[in-house]
């Protein structure tokens, strides 16, 4: 193999084993003080990405995840987070996982070797050139992902990867390959640690940019959001509330009326023109 493979190169810290819970401890706050640089080196790139990404969702496309074991997983737990945080339906940011949902709890032999098998995955999702493919690997050599963003990117595809290795093969198949570079694990290879933690902010930055841009927050709030429990029918109604300077109670008839805050707001404000005509 011809580059570096960072997240191979043996932990900055040894004799584990004998090391007290505190100095553990210390020693992996250590090292994740390190992520948060590592990603901000690579905002020009998350930037690039999202600025394609924008249009083409406003055309209808849709950003899929593609990635093994804990990248495959980031990838599930981020589209998952979409529709309750910015009310979007399910169908819009994907992820997939090599070896399917039993790999969100239990690994698959040999999934993520299968470099066919995430292309025809996609296939599946009637995938097409408005939608985006973003793989993730910290490797950046997982076979599965890499023949997805081969074969995407061939049929025109906007394609990007997430890794921690630079000049991977991986990135190579990439239009935007996004590389935050966060050294040496603190349990040698175990991926799941920096780079994982590193990979759960880089697809934060994506979709939140993404979804701000599209319309779904309003000031700094999430208006779209939808009220799955207590919690956030009380947040809710708070901001109709604070928005339109009205009693609590009141404000709560009106977001379970129209099911989300900016619709009930809108609805409200649409009424009160109405009769001032």
């Amino acid at each position: 193999m011809s580059f570096i493979k960072i997240t191979e190169h043996p932990s900055l810290h040894d004799n584990l084993e004998k090391k007290s819970v505190r100095e553990l401890l210390e020693g992996i706050n250590e090292e994740d003080q390190k992520v948060a640089i590592a990603v901000q080196k690579a905002i020009p790139q998350i930037e690039k990405l999202v600025t394609q990404i924008v249009p083409r969702m406003k055309q209808g496309g849709r950003i899929f995840y593609m990635g093994a074991g804990t990248s495959g997983r980031l990838g599930v737990l981020d589209a998952s987070e979409i529709p309750p945080t910015f009310g979007m339906p399910p169908t819009l940011v994907i992820g997939l996982i090599a070896g399917g949902d039993t790999a969100l709890r239990n690994p698959v032999e040999n999934a993520e070797d299968n470099m066919e098998r995430g292309w025809e995955e996609l296939v599946e999702h009637q995938i097409n050139e408005k939608d985006t493919v973003i793989g993730i690997a910290a490797s950046g050599t997982t076979p599965y992902v890499i023949g997805a963003l081969r074969n995407a990117r061939a049929h025109g595809i906007l394609t990007a990867s997430v890794s921690s290795n630079p000049d991977s093969p991986l990135s190579a198949e990439a239009e935007v390959p996004i590389e935050m570079i966060v050294g040496p694990e603190f349990v040698t290879g175990s991926s799941r640690m920096k780079s994982g933690t590193g990979q759960k902010m880089i697809l934060n930055m994506i979709t939140t940019s993404v979804m701000i841009q599209l319309g779904r927050v309003k000031g700094n709030k999430m208006v779209n959001m939808q009220l799955s429990n207590k919690k956030l029918v009380d947040r809710g109604t708070r901001m109709v509330s604070e928005e339109l300077g009205l009693e609590y109670e009141q404000s709560k008839r009106l977001l379970l009326m129209y099911g989300s805050v900016k619709k009930a707001v809108d609805a409200y404000r649409a009424q009160q023109n109405n009769e001032s005509k």
